[in-house]
C-alpha cells in the first residue's frame, strides 16, 4: 500500500475529536521530524526569527537529555514494590534487604542490576520523589527518622 506523504494534512478533516482536531494534526505532521531527529515545523504566523531561537533552544534539550534505561520499564513495578516495602518497614536499604524482596517474576538474570538500580533509587530518595513510589509523605518521614536514630 502506497502512503500518502501528506497524510497528517488530512487530519482534521477525519475530526475524531470533538475539538482540538487542528491541533492534534499539527502536533502528528511532526512526528516524521522529531523521529528523523529534526526541529518540528513552525506555522505561518510565527516569526521567522521566534521559529530559529526555537530550534536552537530544541537543539540543546535534545542534547541534554538523557538516554532511556531500557532495563528500568520492564521492571518498574517491582522496582517501586520492593522500594516501597523497605520504606514502610523501616529497614535500610541494603543489599540483603533488596533481595530478600526482589519479586518472583524479576528474571534471575536480571537481579544483580535490579538490586543495584534499586540501591541508586535509594541515593536519590527524599520526600519530594517518595510518591512516585506510593510512599506517603509520613511514611517517608518515619522511615527517614528510623534511619537518623539509629
Amino acid at each position: 500500500m502506497q502512503r500518502n506523504k501528506n497524510q497528517t494534512a488530512y487530519l482534521p478533516y477525519l475530526e475524531p475529536f470533538e475539538d482540538v482536531n487542528k491541533r492534534v494534526s499539527r502536533l502528528a505532521a511532526n512526528i516524521p521530524f522529531i523521529r528523523h531527529n529534526l526541529c518540528p515545523l513552525s506555522f505561518i504566523d510565527v516569526p521567522q526569527q521566534a521559529y530559529e531561537c526555537s530550534c536552537q533552544q530544541y537543539v540543546a534539550v535534545q542534547q541534554n537529555l538523557a538516554t532511556p534505561d531500557i532495563f528500568r520499564l520492564p521492571h518498574r513495578k517491582a522496582l517501586g514494590e520492593v522500594v516501597a516495602a523497605i520504606v514502610r518497614s523501616g529497614e535500610a536499604a541494603t543489599t540483603a534487604s533488596v533481595r530478600a524482596r526482589i519479586p518472583a517474576l524479576v528474571p534471575e538474570v536480571d537481579r544483580e542490576y535490579f538490586v543495584a538500580l534499586t540501591l541508586a533509587e535509594f541515593t536519590a530518595l527524599h520526600a519530594g520523589n517518595a510518591v512516585r513510589f506510593g510512599i506517603r509523605p509520613l511514611e517517608f518521614a518515619a522511615w527517614q527518622e528510623g534511619l537518623v536514630s539509629r
